[in-house]
């Protein structure tokens, strides 16, 4: 069994895509997400309300009881990141902080489109340490306050310190960093920024925004918007920076891991099989 405490980080490493999820921070979602077949999910704050109490309550109703006392790890079964509502410009650390504090593994930061916003992105998640220390850079600004989240994780606050950087600038690192690629602006400067920012964990291209600065908002199978895509994904492997795509289902995702895609994201399915069932049997 792997040490690992981030089951994302985890899949990576052994050469496998990871499959995750948008989740929205209720109580009903963890629960039934909290045994689901997915590596991760993502909480979705851009555009659902950044409510940090009902992410701490998503985070405990993601825990299942018997499900800890019968695994040989603390790791979480699903491992929680979080999507920021503040686009990269922004420069809004306080929300990555909140959000880590909380007990999740990782930030997503959207409308990322220069070095400096990338920078910024990492050191949000990175604590403070002296100048002489390895991996200094990117200067970690994260704010202390680690009891949650080191409850959370089942670690002692030291222990949580020392798991409580970002991945793969730090080996053991259990924290993942991801970004928002999604404007031409960002793909322009994507080189320089996985070049100069060391600790970016993936790249997320964000195809509705990217569609419809090309114009052809959501056609995500168009020429011009497929031709963007495939420039984010060549300069994500030039610098062996996993790449992810939001949109994927079961018509698209034999291409996606053929191109290269290893962070993999779908919409949790339920079925209404027995409705429409019903309804054929009802005549209508």
């Amino acid at each position: 069994m792997s040490n690992r405490l981030n089951g994302i980080i985890r899949a990576f490493e052994e050469g496998k895509p990871a499959f995750t999820c948008f989740a929205k921070s209720d109580k009903q979602s963890a629960i039934d997400l909290s045994d689901s077949p997915y590596d991760g999910l993502v909480v979705e704050m851009e555009h659902n309300p950044f409510d940090m109490s009902a992410l701490g309550d998503f985070l405990q109703y993601l825990l299942n009881r018997k499900q800890i006392h019968g695994a040989a790890t603390v790791a979480p079964a699903v491992t929680p990141l979080v999507r920021i509502p503040s686009n990269g410009g922004e420069m809004d650390q306080w929300q990555a902080k909140q959000s880590l504090d909380r007990g999740v593994y990782g930030i997503i930061t959207p409308h990322v489109k220069t070095v400096q916003q990338a920078y910024n992105a990492v050191a949000a998640c990175r604590y403070a340490r002296p100048k002489n220390a390895p991996l200094y850079e990117p200067k970690g600004v994260r704010g202390d306050g680690p009891a949650t989240a080191a409850r959370y994780w089942g670690l002692s606050q030291p222990d949580y310190y020392a798991k409580a950087d970002v991945w793969p600038l730090a080996p053991e690192g259990e924290l993942l960093v991801g970004l928002m690629i999604e404007s031409i602006e960002a793909i322009e400067n994507l080189d320089d920024m996985l070049a100069n920012v060391p600790g970016i964990g993936f790249c997320l291209i964000g195809e509705g925004d990217l569609s419809q600065e090309l114009g052809y908002a959501r056609q995500y199978e168009h020429p011009e918007v497929l031709g963007a895509m495939a420039k984010i994904v060549e300069t994500c492997k030039k610098h062996n920076v996993v790449v992810g795509n939001p949109h994927t289902n079961a018509k698209n995702v034999e291409r996606l891991l053929g191109e290269g895609y290893r962070f993999l994201m779908s919409a949790p399915q339920r079925s209404y099989g027995v409705i429409g069932q019903a309804r054929e049997m009802a005549g209508y």
